[in-house]
């Protein structure tokens, strides 16, 4: 199924059966839903989650817990500031200095307590949570439509911020979770754990049962050559990180 008329499903199912929170409306956007903190508290009930030290979060509502909980857990999050479009291009939220949890977590209350950082300073990442707008059982994600998730990745990748040992996860509603095959892409990152409030997908248990590679490949840098040239020009980090 192609990603567009799938996020057109999943955001109209979202608001048609009262699932969705706000932002309103859910369309064009990571959809915030009922029982986001009920998801939160599956993916903090994981071994990933409990080793990782490091986070890098998505900036949006329905993350919002999985933020909160990392930075009480004494965990450092990192969160890229809208489309990359800085010099230092993420936001270090570290619990020794953050004066306010509730408030630093927040989109607009990152820009004031984080503290901005290039790709070169991320240590190594050992958990990403990743907004989506449906994924897969098997670990395909669809997001918004912008790529920057995977651009991230990609950017850090480079520098190896993010590996192997990098665990990948997203907390979604259940009606964002498909069971049709999606048509992903080289560059798209595929999911380790997805976490709905009713129950904790460990996608390569899925894939194994299934017949497939438990581990597929994941991006290990920039594809320079599917690399729009818009982003190019707007974004310093990759002008500074493109091939001669």
């Amino acid at each position: 199924m192609d990603k567009q008329p799938l996020r057109e499903r999943i955001w109209d199912a979202l608001e048609d059966s009262g699932e969705a929170r706000f932002p309103f409306p859910p369309h064009g956007r990571i959809p915030n839903f009922a029982g986001a903190d009920a998801a939160c508290d599956r993916l903090t009930a994981t071994e990933a989650w409990r080793d990782a030290e490091t986070i890098k979060a998505n900036p949006d509502a329905p993350q919002l817990p999985v933020r909160r909980a990392a930075l009480r857990a004494g965990k450092t999050v990192y969160m890229a500031v809208p489309r990359l479009r800085e010099e230092h291009p993420f936001l270090r939220l570290a619990p020794d200095e953050v004066p306010d949890i509730d408030d630093a977590t927040t989109v607009s209350g990152s820009s004031t307590h984080g503290v901005p950082v290039g790709p070169d300073e991320v240590p190594h990442v050992d958990l990403i949570v990743s907004g989506s707008v449906a994924v897969t059982e098997a670990g395909g994600r669809v997001g918004k439509g912008e790529g920057f998730a995977d651009l991230e990745f990609a950017v850090l990748s480079e520098l190896g911020a993010v590996d192997a040992e990098t665990t990948v996860a997203t907390t979604v509603h259940e009606l964002q979770v498909v069971d049709e095959a999606v048509a992903l892409d080289a560059h798209d990152v595929p999911l380790d754990l997805i976490c709905t409030p009713e129950r904790t997908l460990r996608t390569a248990e899925v894939r194994a049962a299934d017949g497939d590679d438990p581990t597929p490949a994941r991006p290990d840098g920039v594809d320079w050559d599917a690399l729009p040239a818009e982003k190019l020009t707007e974004i310093p980090v990759l002008q500074r990180l493109a091939p001669e």
